[in-house]
This record gives C-alpha cells, structure tokens and sequence, in this order.
C-alpha cells in the first residue's frame, strides 16, 4: 500500500505517492497562488494528489492514509486554526481532504513537524525516536520527536524553539519578542549581521562580493571569511556563536539522539558544522555521559515534509 503526503506552502502545493520504503513514486506540484480562498487552495490539492496517483498508476483504492503538513496551528480535529500566510482562520483540513479524495484516514500536522518526522525517519536520522531539527532560514523552524512522537504541546503550538530567548532584551524578533534564536541564528539575521559589518568596514571583500552576486546574501560572509577578510571573519565567528547557543539549549533540555541542521546556510557543510560540534562539547552539560547528541546536515531537503506528511498516519 501506499500514502499520500502533501506540502502546503505559501508558494506551490506539492503532492507525492510514498511508499511503505518512504521513498517518492511520483510527485506533482501547482502554484498556491495566494491570495485566494480556502475552497480553491482545497480544490488544487485535490487536483494534484490525482494528478500524482496518476502519474503512479495507482487509484485512491492503493492509498492507505493521506497526510498534509501546513503552516500554521493545527488541532487534534485536523482544524488549520490559524495561518497567517495562507489567510486561513479555522479551516476544517481534515473534512475537506476527505470530501475531496474520499473517506480514507487523514492526518494533518504543522509544516516544520513534518519535516522533522521525514527527517529522523527517513533522512540524517535514520529512524532516530528522539530527534530534533533545525532549519536555518527565513526564521528558524523546529520540531521535535520524543519517543518518535511529534511534540506538539497541550496546545499543538510546541516545538518553536526558534522564539527561545538567548539574548534579554536583545533583538527584536517578528514574534514581538525580543531577544529570539531566530533574530540572531536565522539567514535573515546573518544577513543584517553581513550588512552591519560591510558599514562598520567599508574596506571589507564582502562590499564586492555583495556587488558580484547583485544582493547580500547568507553566502557573503562565508565567502569573505574564506578569502582572510577579517570583517566576515569577524560576521561568522558571532553568526556561529549563536547558532550554538541555541543548539546547546535543546541538547541541554532534551538530551536527542540527533539535532539535525537544515536551511540554505547547511549548505556549508562542515564549514558550519564543525565549529557548532565543538561548541557544544565544551558547552553541554552532560560532559560525562558514554551517548552524545550528534548535529548533522539534513539530508532530504525539500523532500522532507512531503514524506513526513506522508507518514504521519504510521505514528499517530
């Protein structure tokens, strides 16, 4: 048998046909086009789980489950309470799918959760039951399994890691905190980082770099530490600090067998990596014990939460 995972975004809708192996049979995807109802977003959802048990060969009647990860809070009913992006306001998920693709078992869960469940199942984590992932991008994502159950909070609003103080009264967050991971460990934040620098030193190679690729970007401080330019020297050294602050928190709290790093700027690699490891060692505070928490690159990408949506239904 297989399942149906759905990634609803605020750019494209994707639907993929997984296997019992997790891997993706065939996959479709169409723009979300937003902004625009909830009825219509719901019609091309529909639309393009067809389109990808088509391409499949397969029928609805092949489909086990059907699982969707979204952005936003959603509740025990498979109610979308909130999502700011798509516009929806109590939106009933759940019902919707199925009076569109038929009476079949229906999970929906938020977008970075799903991720994570893909990630520790079938990714960097290879069936990790306590994992955490971490994605380094617009803002910080997160989410978290224990026991190989998705941490969603008495509310479903758990696992948010990325509005963690690290800093008191520090940087103001999107959140309407201040202080944030996310306003010091995000792309957004190393950027503005990049930006603060290249005033500080208008001698800097970052001022070219900048000018090379046409924007300051997450690359620019990295390329520029690269080539000896102490001001991105400087950038990384910071932007790294508080990426591992955050990280040596979680390990602190949760003590995972994985925390795996996602995002853009995990394009780094072991550039990244390798600092934050260090940090941590010397950080955590379970110094003695023979088990330590590995920090890994994510492995599937954009192909994470489609297959963690699509698994949804094996671990509920």
């Amino acid at each position: 048998m297989y399942t149906i995972g759905i990634d609803l975004g605020g750019t494209n809708i994707v639907a993929a046909v997984v296997d019992e192996k997790y891997n993706i049979i065939a996959k479709a995807k169409t723009p979300t086009a937003m902004p625009r109802s909830a009825e219509e977003i719901f019609d091309d959802i529909a639309k393009v789980s067809k389109q990808a048990m088509g391409d499949a060969g397969i029928t609805i009647d092949d489909i086990e489950s059907i699982g969707m990860g979204t952005p936003g809070t959603v509740n025990k009913e498979g109610v979308i309470e909130f999502a700011n992006n798509l516009g929806f306001d109590h939106v009933p998920a759940e019902q919707m799918l199925k009076d569109r693709l038929g009476d079949k078992p229906v999970y929906i869960e938020n977008d970075a959760n799903c991720a994570a469940l893909g990630e520790a199942y079938a990714g960097c984590g290879n069936g990790s039951k306590n994992f955490v992932a971490v994605t380094l991008g617009t803002g910080v994502g997160s989410g978290v399994i224990v026991d190989g159950k998705i941490v969603s909070g008495v509310n479903n609003a758990g696992g948010e890691c990325g509005h963690m103080v690290i800093v008191v009264d520090g940087e103001p967050c999107t959140c309407g905190r201040k202080g944030c991971w996310e306003a010091y460990a995000s792309a957004t934040a190393l950027i503005n980082q990049t930006k603060r620098a290249m005033e500080e030193y208008p001698d800097s190679v970052m001022h070219e770099l900048a000018q090379e690729e046409g924007k300051v970007s997450g690359r620019t401080a990295f390329d520029a530490m690269r080539r000896g330019d102490i001001a991105g020297i400087k950038v990384v050294d910071n932007y790294i600090k508080y990426v591992a602050c955050g990280l040596i928190n979680l390990v602190n709290a949760l003590q995972p067998e994985i925390i795996c790093v996602g995002g853009g700027i995990c394009n780094e690699g072991e550039t990244l990596l390798r600092p934050l490891r260090r940090y941590i060692e010397s950080e955590r505070y379970s110094v003695y014990s023979k088990i330590q928490t590995k920090v890994m690159k994510a492995e599937l990408g954009n192909d994470a939460g489609i297959i963690g949506a699509a698994i949804l239904g094996s671990v509920n």
